[in-house]
């Protein structure tokens, strides 16, 4: 990841989507050249100098304090998400050159084996543990039937940015594909933020811009989002639609993993729903082959 460049851009776009009105700022009429605020209005409302503004928009982020990163994201009015995002950028920044790159391929991500038992105690609801990047790293038995489409996928771990935007059964299986494909873009942006040298990130996010124009145009945007809570809808093959509300765990024993579990309300029909994939998965298990619970099969 270009972080410089990254500064830059993310800046720039949290600026044009700002007015002079959102801000509490006379505006005079006339034409204005840029969509959103000037640089000139962002350094004032932020307290700094046009130029120390200007040095930091371009990507020379060495040395900026606290102050100014809290003033910049008033100015700006950052989100949560938004405003650690930049902070993560100018951090990279400050930690100079990118690290010698390891020598042979990276060793696979692992859960441990109590976090596994965990997830299989859990039996009455979908849940699996994801890292960063979205690779699906373990995961429970009714979690792989709800993501049983993702089972399509020939690389292991699955991931669900891969799945978003090549597989041709997303489309289908998310009752709003475009709300998934941004949300899923702005967890990868946020990754990138926290990891700037993580390799594989990079080479995901190379392989979905030339497989995928809508993924290509979603990462321009710079938009990020935290990853806690929410709701989920879907189509599943099955049972059909499943409107799910999830809650995302940091993992202590894992820095950068999450253990995401999805629930619905007692007697709903999605709970029912769930009753009867659970069923059917369990019968499902007894026909099939023995096989590990390390990702989502």
């Amino acid at each position: 990841m270009d972080t410089p460049n990254d500064i830059r851009a993310f800046l720039v776009s949290r600026r044009a989507r700002r007015t002079p009105a959102d801000a509490g700022l006379p505006d005079f009429g006339g034409r204005r050249r840029v969509p959103g605020l000037r640089r000139e209005e962002v350094a004032l409302l932020a307290g700094m100098s046009v130029e120390y503004y200007v040095r930091l928009e371009r990507g020379n982020a060495k040395g900026v304090s606290e102050a100014v990163l809290d003033g910049v994201s008033r100015a700006l009015d950052l989100d949560d998400a938004e405003r650690t995002h930049l902070y993560d950028l100018v951090r990279a920044a400050n930690e100079g050159a990118q690290p010698r790159r390891r020598r042979g391929p990276a060793r696979p991500q692992q859960v441990r084996p109590s976090v596994q038992q965990l997830l299989d105690a859990m039996a009455d609801v979908p849940a699996f543990v994801q890292n960063g990047r979205l690779d699906v790293l373990a995961t429970n038995r009714l979690g792989r039937a709800v993501f049983s489409e993702m089972s399509t996928q020939p690389q292991r771990p699955a991931n669900f940015g891969r799945f978003v935007f090549t597989s041709p059964q997303a489309p289908a299986f998310y009752r709003d594909w475009d709300d998934a494909a941004a949300q899923t873009v702005a967890l990868l942006r946020s990754e990138a933020g926290r990891s700037p040298h993580d390799r594989l990130l990079s080479d995901l996010v190379g392989e979905l811009s030339v497989a995928s124009e809508p993924f290509r145009s979603l990462w321009a945007s710079h938009d990020v989002r935290q990853h806690s809570t929410g709701t989920k809808s879907i189509t599943h093959p099955v049972v059909g639609d499943l409107d799910l509300s999830y809650e995302a765990m940091a993992l202590a024993s894992g820095p950068g993993l999450q253990l995401v579990a999805y629930s619905a309300p007692p007697s709903s029909p999605t709970a029912d729903a769930l009753a009867v994939l659970a069923s059917w998965s369990a019968t499902a298990a007894e026909h099939a082959p023995t096989t590990g619970t390390g990702d989502a099969r």
